[in-house]
């Protein structure tokens, strides 16, 4: 079995996110994808403007309805720090005899040797990049193994959709109408 892992603190989900999911399905033939919220990223602990649990409930709206996403919230779960090896290790016990293939960002790339145990790390899974438009794409450092995929062209991230948020801009079309919906009535980012 071919498992598609992505992970991310998904703040909030956004169309790349999917564009990413898609490509990793059809390019790589996966059987399942998974996504994994962080409770919170370690690269990232100086910015959480909303909770895990409403992280969660805006992907949950946007996977709503669509077949062969999954959501496992075990890193919101555990709470704390979020270290990806723990839930490769989790994912490797699980399935023995699935190859394992983790979704990053080309922005990723150059942290690698920064995460938590990076050589356990690369012995666990596949690493798939994805880049945005206009980023050259960057070979993995030693010892990760991986590809890069083709993928959509898509140039928004989360910042931005937060950024629009808070100046009172329209994010339709860059997220799920589910999620952009929820962020304006729960009044999320502001």
């Amino acid at each position: 079995m071919k498992l598609g892992l992505f992970g991310g603190s998904f703040d909030p989900v956004h169309s790349g996110h999917f564009l990413m999911a898609r490509a990793a399905c059809e390019e790589l033939e996966l059987d399942r994808l998974v996504f994994l919220p962080a409770a919170q990223s370690p690269l990232k602990a100086e910015t959480q403007p909303i909770t895990p649990q409403a992280r969660l409930r805006l992907l949950r709206l946007a996977l709503a309805g669509c077949p062969g996403y999954e959501v496992d919230e075990q890193e919101i779960r555990r709470g704390g720090v979020s270290y990806t090896v723990d839930t490769l290790r989790d994912y490797r016990r699980r399935f023995l005899d699935a190859e394992l293939f983790y979704l990053i960002g080309q922005d990723h790339v150059p942290l690698l040797p920064k995460w938590r145990e990076p050589e356990e790390l690369a012995r666990l899974a596949v690493f798939v990049v994805i880049p945005r438009p206009g980023e050259t794409p960057q070979p993995l450092p030693a010892p990760f193994r991986g590809r890069v995929l083709r993928g959509f062209q898509f140039g928004v991230s989360s910042s931005q959709i937060r950024e629009r948020v808070r100046r009172k801009l329209s994010i339709r079309g860059l997220v799920p109408d589910a999620v952009a919906e929820a962020i304006e009535r729960e009044k999320l980012y502001l």
